[in-house]
């Protein structure tokens, strides 16, 4: 009893652990097998975009098993016998059916030997479907009560250990200060970021997340920028908006994060010149940036003299530059009006 207590504390700090997603995780199922036993384990992350799951790590599986406990099909039975939901483990010997009657079984585990386990969907707080977890053994005895409520109960343990939200919300504290923030999706949706919340700028189809976007899909993995407050002229003045491309261990879904937080030290340039600052930034002539905003030509120059001094740059191609650099433009809504 007290070696299981041990091994569930010890499984809490690995859990707890620095390092990448899959290091945690394979720890933990080393952790694990001391209070669970079993022959072998897989543990995949849920897919945010659909029902599917992304390997993560195994252990003492075979390449091919692993292939095929990777695919569609495993995604089919886990939702067939209801371990993509939130309840206790499951294992064949809970079946309403022969075990055989689900592929999975049928043409993976029990021709690789294997004959029992228990399955489970793994959740973080709030009810996040955060991945699944299969341990499985070559014995056909059925795991005990007391094995399936022990793992029942450490599944949560496991949820927490492989959150891709941590390998976010690690990124995103790099931000100081940030007072809202989501993650942005690959189908071009968007989710909560927990630890933060929402805002009327960060929400589908957003002119602010569009410009995010933009700026993290071309490789690359930081961004920043400012957006006006109430309208083209700022009058709840500027916020800044901070782009992160998610880390590497993140699942493939999961794109980015997008922070808001204050805008401080704008140089003390001007709603407008923030404005043509951010054509400027995309390469824009005068011209073009005259017939974006409908002014003369010389108001451009006007305000592009104005920038120079403000950013001590000596020409514009050095202001551009140092706005990029510093964040310190608004992206433009339209193009430069280049035919």
């Amino acid at each position: 009893m007290r070696s299981h207590q041990a091994g569930e504390l010890l499984l809490a700090e690995t859990a707890a652990a620095a390092g990448t997603t899959s290091e945690r995780a394979h720890a933990m199922l080393e952790v694990l097998r001391r209070v669970v036993p079993f022959d072998c384990a897989f543990l995949a992350l849920a897919d945010p975009l659909g029902h599917r799951y992304h390997s993560l790590v195994s252990l003492d599986l075979d390449g091919a098993t692993v292939e095929f406990l990777s695919g569609p099909q495993v995604a089919r039975d886990i939702e067939a016998t209801g371990t993509d939901r939130d309840r206790p483990p499951v294992g064949p010997s809970d079946l309403p059916y022969p075990a055989e009657e689900l592929p999975t079984w049928a043409e993976c585990l029990i021709p690789s030997g294997l004959h029992e386990g228990l399955g489970v969907g793994l959740f973080a707080p709030g009810g996040r479907h955060v991945g699944h977890l299969a341990v499985l053994s070559g014995s056909r005895q059925p795991p005990s009560p007391a094995i399936r409520r022990r793992l029942g109960r450490l599944a949560p343990v496991l949820a927490h250990g492989i959150d891709p939200m941590r390998s976010l919300l690690a990124a995103a504290r790099l931000v100081r200060g940030a007072t809202a923030g989501v993650v942005l999706r690959a189908d071009g949706g968007c989710q909560a970021l927990p630890g933060l919340p929402a805002d009327a700028l960060l929400v589908l189809r957003s002119p602010v997340l569009a410009a995010a976007r933009e700026r993290i899909g071309d490789g690359q993995v930081y961004s920043s920028f400012l957006w006006p407050v109430g309208g083209s002229h700022a009058p709840g003045g500027h916020v800044r908006v901070t782009v992160l491309a998610a880390p590497e261990d993140a699942p493939p879904g999961l794109t980015a994060v997008a922070l808001l937080s204050a805008a401080n030290d704008l140089r003390g340039l001007t709603p407008r010149e923030l404005e043509v600052l951010g054509f400027l930034v995309e390469g824009c002539s005068n011209h073009e940036i005259a017939r974006a905003l409908v002014v003369a030509p010389r108001t451009v120059a006007a305000h592009l003299e104005h920038v120079l001094a403000k950013l001590g740059a000596p020409t514009r191609t050095l202001a551009a530059v140092r706005a990029e650099r510093d964040g310190l433009y608004v992206p433009p809504l339209r193009g430069c009006g280049r035919a």
